[in-house]
């Protein structure tokens, strides 16, 4: 840091802030620690009455910070990602579309244990809208050496990037409802429209919806009868539990399906279903998704709308973080659940 003439300064590094008064209007910034003089600033400094500043030297193998911000940014972005200005030293990643945002933890991590860089993101695994701030990158001091935003840009390239959007895949959903209640009209149905409006937030559309009582066989012909219509999904509601007439489970195994799991480590979702005919998923709802704003659903589908195939070990996974605390107003998905 040293002080030089104002005049000799245009393409140095302010090293702090330079305030304007306005007598009788407003006190702020004119020009914030870090901005790099433009020759164009040098009139404006003189009128602030400021004929020697203090500024960095950008010694070589350093960067400013906004650059180095740029670079870390450009590193950590993966698909539907779009930079913001710097502000500050800081860039912000933003979501170009809608779809399910992804986090590369481990990477995260290795690149957060660099001294001087700072990169935080949201958790994972949301949906997020376009325009949506998603992460951010900095690094604390002014100017940083090269070679640690060097040491990013190696990491990024071996490990991947940290942050994407995976846009949703317009999926054609087929919904089998069992239950004789509703089959014989005793009752109204109710889940089919919830299931409509949440696959409609994802992209997808309900091509039908079959109604069958709690009968094995026809649950079974339902489910290949959605698939020859072209279904790329399948959901199967009501009979999840494990009362003696509930079906489903059983005639999701019927039907042939792959069982990654039969139950989540998720309040509400336990009951949760998950199979694979072919390249098919086939997803056994509880009745939790029709009543909870947030439930096993939004762990879960929004994740194979955007073509992840999802093990045993994911759902595993969702038991640290995957009891909601119910609030009395519910702010999924800012709050802890399903984030471990």
């Amino acid at each position: 840091m040293r002080s030089i003439p104002v005049h000799h300064a245009a393409g140095m590094v302010l090293c702090h802030d330079i305030t304007r008064i306005v007598p009788g209007g407003v006190k702020g910034p004119a020009f914030r620690k870090g901005h790099v003089i433009a020759a164009g600033d040098i009139d404006d400094l003189l009128r602030l009455g400021k004929e020697h500043i203090y500024v960095w030297d950008l010694a070589e193998g350093f960067i400013h910070e906004d650059d180095a911000a740029r670079r870390m940014a450009g590193a950590v972005a993966g698909e539907g990602i779009v930079l913001s200005a710097p502000c500050e030293g800081r860039i912000n990643l933003l979501a170009a579309q809608a779809g399910l945002l992804t986090v590369n933890a481990a990477n995260l991590r290795r690149l957060n244990a660099i001294e001087e860089v700072t990169i935080a993101t949201l958790h994972g695994n949301v949906v997020v809208s376009p325009g949506q701030m998603l992460a951010g990158t900095r690094v604390v001091p002014l100017v940083v050496d090269a070679a640690k935003i060097e040491a990013v840009e190696a990491l990024c390239a071996e490990y991947g990037p940290v942050v994407g959007v995976r846009p949703f895949r317009p999926l054609r959903i087929g919904v089998v409802t069992t239950g004789g209640e509703v089959y014989h009209g005793r009752i109204k149905d109710a889940f089919g429209p919830i299931l409509r409006r949440k696959f409609e937030e994802l992209s997808c559309t309900v091509i039908r919806q079959v109604f069958v009582p709690d009968d094995q066989d026809m649950t079974v012909r339902a489910i290949h009868r959605l698939i020859d219509e072209g279904a790329d999904m399948i959901a199967v509601t009501g009979g999840m539990s494990v009362d003696p007439d509930d079906l489903t489970p059983s005639s999701i195994r019927a039907a042939g399906g792959a069982v990654i799991t039969y139950g989540s480590p998720t309040f509400p979702g336990a009951m949760f279903m998950l199979a694979y005919l072919g390249e098919i998923p086939v997803v056994g709802l509880p009745g939790c998704v029709m009543y909870h704003k947030a439930s096993i659903f939004d762990l879960t589908v929004p994740r194979l709308v955007a073509g992840e195939r999802l093990t045993r070990a994911d759902i595993v996974e969702l038991g640290h973080g995957g009891l909601c605390a119910m609030c009395p107003e519910c702010r999924y998905p800012a709050c802890g659940f399903g984030k471990g």
